[in-house]
């Protein structure tokens, strides 16, 4: 009997879309059609990073349309279906698997010690992006992965740097940049937000994580700029996780602004999406909002403001003290962000809506 493995449809333990729906056979089956390059993308996490690395797949499947891409995640839900064919979640089954298939491309994104291990460990005819050096370190594959890792190593050399995100990650896959856009989907579920329809809605995305606490702009100033706002006939609507909640109740219990609770991913995305505008500092919501389009004012001090492309969408905002910015410190007696005064943000709103 003629076995068709390399078919895009077949999966080796069960029937094929073609055999159930038509009865088909391998050796008489008009759809087969066979993968041309298997290729394999690694970028675990963070989530924003997750986002902001799909633009590479718009290259991609220009130059390589008939691929079988697989893309390896903590994030499935960033990863869009309609350009990834496989996508794979971190765990020891997908690993196993991984480890005894062969790839044409591997393009790992990641310096963690457990992914360049196995970078290492997987059969790929070319790899671009971090292996692993004898001493069990990263290192970058080719001379295109240099650049990015050499601003990882040296605070000086990543304040220098006047590349975006996306730029540096198209060198390391050395493509050609013309700000090719993210690409995120948006799951189709019930919406649970009592939102206004004829409102414009500026979303405050009050958090930042807990790496870098110094990226915090304030409880107090988020309320001055919620008053601001409602003044002005806009509707300010609260952004945050669980780390966020007690300060958005706060928040919210002392000006207009609502906040209708924290959500799981899918959810979020979808409360984003009724966002005409995202106030935020650099996190997970800022990508998100970029990815579905939404005008941004950004706020930054400790990160090189060239690694943001907003494509236009917004403008970034950053302390007085310009000896603040690229500091890459989780706590500072300066509060530098609270010099980037509510007054200015609302004007900043203004000027973009």
């Amino acid at each position: 009997m003629l076995i068709r493995n390399d078919c895009v449809f077949f999966k080796g333990d069960i029937p094929c879309k073609p055999h159930k729906k038509w009865n088909v056979h391998c050796e008489n089956c008009k759809y087969y059609k066979s993968f041309k390059e298997r290729i394999l993308i690694i970028k675990l996490g963070a989530a924003g990073d997750v986002i902001r690395t799909t633009p590479i797949l718009r290259k991609i499947r220009e130059i390589y349309p008939d691929a079988e891409i697989t893309w390896l995640t903590h994030y499935p839900l960033f990863v869009p279906n309609s350009y990834v064919n496989n996508i794979l979640k971190w765990n020891i089954e997908n690993i196993l698997w991984l480890q005894n298939t062969k790839f044409d491309f591997l393009i790992n994104l990641d310096k963690d010690k457990e992914v360049i291990a196995l970078a290492m460990s997987i059969k790929a005819k070319d790899k671009k992006g971090y292996l692993m050096d004898n001493f069990g370190h990263c290192k970058p594959a080719n001379s295109y992965a240099e650049n990015k890792w050499f601003t990882g190593l040296f605070d000086d050399v990543s304040r220098k740097n006047s590349k975006s995100y996306p730029e540096e990650i198209f060198e390391i896959l050395n493509f050609p940049y013309h700000k090719e856009e993210y690409i995120l989907e948006i799951p189709e579920r019930e919406e649970k937000f009592n939102i206004p329809e004829k409102k414009i809605i500026i979303g405050l995305n009050t958090g930042c994580g807990t790496r870098w606490l110094t990226r915090l702009w304030g409880k107090d100033n988020w309320i001055k700029l919620s008053k601001m706002l409602n003044n002005k006939g806009y509707f300010p609507l609260l952004l945050g996780g669980k780390m966020e909640d007690k300060m958005n109740k706060e928040i919210a219990a002392k000006s207009p602004a609502f906040y209708p609770g924290f959500f799981p991913l899918e959810d979020f995305l979808l409360l984003v999406n009724h966002c005409n505008l995202v106030v935020t500092s650099v996190t997970m919501t800022l990508h998100i909002a970029i990815a579905l389009k939404k005008k941004i004012v950004l706020f930054n001090n400790i990160f090189n403001r060239n690694e943001f492309e907003l494509y236009g969408l917004g403008e970034i905002l950053e302390p007085a003290d310009k000896n603040c910015l690229g500091c890459y410190k989780n706590s500072c007696p300066k509060e530098c962000m609270s010099t980037i005064l509510p007054e200015t943000v609302e004007k900043r709103i203004e000027k973009l809506i």
